[in-house]
């Protein structure tokens, strides 16, 4: 058997997990400029959820809320099952995402605190919940299961440069466990996160219309890792791998780097604003004697 034919009876056989972590911080710009615009992405989010179910029988789907203050499971919901009216030609499956992620979101929101300026949201937070959920997933399996796993990260928000180590870590981490992450930028070109991408060999796409999201999400998303190759897809963004200084989030080429917590600065300060840890000041270096040269006898 061919590679391509063994990768592709390997995937159709296997389990496809797919965790969406969904930015509904309201201080999004994308939000702010238009309230309806949350309920769009979530209606885009929603339908591209049941594609992926309905795909195979076997797929798992899991939808995670990123907000600026909590990070919450809008499905599943194992301990408490929604009350689900049957709805004639419509599958049971998709009605409960549907009615789950809707419920769930819609008392988030109204128990969230207000905002009196905007707020980052916790996305690195956010994924790494999403690593843990998957991890206790693999470990469940049945002897012989495979699982292929990754993450799809729909946000307007822009990167905090206070979260760079746990974004990170979860890039790392999702390297080393074969997980890939791909990430549609609604507003934002966000770097970090097209680091993780090229990381994880995952897909960035950045949307230019909202209208068209459930079209990009079902062209470029929709489709598994494993057959992606075979398709057209939109190039991949040239990756800027330089730090992002925790002063004044900007790019740097050179900078200083904290010994204990790894925080990149543009400048040289005495204590690290991120752990408060107290660096020594430089002395000046040793000036070395020069040798005097040794006569020769005669």
């Amino acid at each position: 058997m061919e590679p391509e034919q063994a990768a592709s009876t390997e995937t159709e056989s296997g389990i496809d997990l797919l965790v969406i972590v969904l930015d509904t911080n309201p201080s999004q710009h994308i939000v702010r400029q238009n309230p309806q615009n949350l309920t769009q992405i979530l209606e885009a989010v929603i339908a591209f959820g049941n594609a992926h179910l309905m795909q195979k029988a076997q797929n798992k789907l899991a939808v995670i809320s990123c907000a600026h203050h909590a990070t919450n499971f809008l499905y599943p919901q194992p301990r408490r099952q929604v009350e689900l009216r049957q709805i004639d030609g419509q599958y049971e499956a998709f009605s409960l995402v549907e009615k789950t992620v809707k419920q769930q979101l819609g008392s988030i929101l109204m128990n969230a605190p207000r905002l009196g300026s905007p707020c980052e949201s916790l996305l690195a937070g956010s994924m790494a919940m999403a690593l843990c959920y998957i991890s206790r997933l693999h470990g469940m399996l049945a002897a012989g299961v495979k699982m292929h796993s990754r993450i799809l990260v729909l946000t307007g928000s822009n990167e905090c440069s206070s979260q760079y180590m746990t974004f990170m870590n979860v890039f790392f981490t999702a390297q080393k466990l074969g997980i890939t992450i791909d990430t549609c930028a609604l507003d934002k070109t966000l770097s970090l996160l097209q680091q993780g991408c090229d990381i994880t060999t995952g897909q960035f796409l950045k949307v230019t219309q909202l209208d068209g999201l459930l079209q990009y999400l079902l062209w470029v998303f929709l489709p598994a890792p494993q057959m992606r190759h075979k398709l057209v897809l939109p190039p991949p963004p040239k990756v800027d791998y330089r730090a992002s200084c925790f002063c004044h989030r900007e790019l740097i080429d050179i900078g200083y780097v904290c010994s204990v917590c790894l925080s990149v600065f543009c400048k040289y300060s005495p204590i690290c604003t991120t752990c408060h840890t107290i660096f020594k000041t430089p002395g000046p270096l040793p000036v070395k004697g020069k040798k005097k040269k040794k006569d020769k006898q005669m």
